[in-house]
């Protein structure tokens, strides 16, 4: 039973010094403390409206302090740190302190509790809930609620997502215990879902296939290519084009010839005009003319 009685006597540690900074750090904001133990040490980060009266002059304040945790709970080194809560309306003790003042200075109990839950949610909280309990109008005592958004009474999510604050109000019938519970914005509840939107389907375009580039083909080395010559002799190149042009020139004409042999002329009776087809086309020569044209050109009229 070793292993359990620790762990009760760390809950137990944990709750007594709560209680008692929130008692002497009520004028700072009090808004709650982390503890955590290290090899080098005990950790406590104090949360607080106002850092600098929780430090004090010089120090003064957060030695004390540091002395009566030393002595009162056994701690070995304990090392207090002051932070500041920067949005005080989603700090659950804050806001519980802040409402036990409220309803001391006289104000109506259900007055306290709107405001205290309309400024929680315009902070940006996601659900708020208020309970105040104790004689509230009458000799017997009742609770009155106060919610708003959304809330989780039950289950681990209370453990990890919901942040719990309490304080008391002291008042002639006697004392009022002041509870607010809140859900941090931005959470991710275990219960929330998100409902995609559907949009319509596009077909996808087909891009055409990339054809393969093929590598340009060499070209074949001609027989008998002239090697470089040197250029002393310029004189040789000249000669090979005089000598090549009449070749071609007399090619042509046969090439002609040869064409003029396999074309069929046929005479029109009753004039000396010739006719012939050449790849499709009528062609016919003149009198007088010793070249052939086609028959569909237009044929200028003779001048009288």
């Amino acid at each position: 039973m070793a292993i359990e009685r620790k762990f009760v006597n760390d809950g137990y540690v944990k709750a007594s010094m709560n209680e008692y900074f929130a008692e002497q750090l009520s004028r700072a904001g009090y808004g709650g403390m982390e503890l955590n133990r290290t090899p080098m040490g005990t950790q406590i980060i104090i949360y607080s409206e106002k850092p600098g009266m929780v430090i004090g002059k010089a120090g003064k304040v957060i030695r004390k302090l540091t002395r009566d945790v030393a002595t009162k709970y056994n701690l070995e080194n304990p090392q207090i740190d002051a932070q500041e809560v920067k949005k005080p309306e989603l700090n659950a003790q804050m806001m519980a302190s802040r409402l036990a003042a409220s309803i001391e200075r006289g104000w109506y109990f259900r007055k306290a509790g709107h405001n205290t839950l309309r400024a929680i949610m315009n902070a940006g909280a996601l659900g708020c809930e208020v309970v105040i309990s104790g004689k509230l109008t009458g000799a017997r005592s009742r609770v009155e609620k106060f919610v708003d958004g959304y809330i989780k009474h039950s289950g681990n999510p209370v453990e990890h997502v919901v942040d719990e604050g309490f304080a008391v109000a002291i008042k002639k019938l006697g004392t009022l215990g002041c509870k607010v519970r809140i859900i941090q914005p931005g959470v991710v509840l275990p219960d929330s879902y998100r409902v995609k939107e559907t949009g319509e389907l596009v077909e996808p375009v087909e891009k055409p296939a990339e054809k393969p580039v093929e590598e340009p083909a060499e070209a074949p080395k001609k027989e008998g290519a002239a090697k470089p010559r040197p250029a002393a002799a310029p004189a040789e190149p000249v000669e090979e084009a005089e000598v090549a042009e009449p070749e071609e020139a007399e090619e042509e004409p046969q090439a002609e010839t040869a064409e003029e042999e396999e074309v069929e002329v046929i005479q029109v009776e009753g004039s000396e005009e010739l006719r012939r087809q050449v790849n499709g086309v009528w062609q016919h020569k003149h009198e007088g003319y010793d070249y052939w044209h086609p028959m569909a050109r237009v044929h200028k009229e003779a001048k009288e």
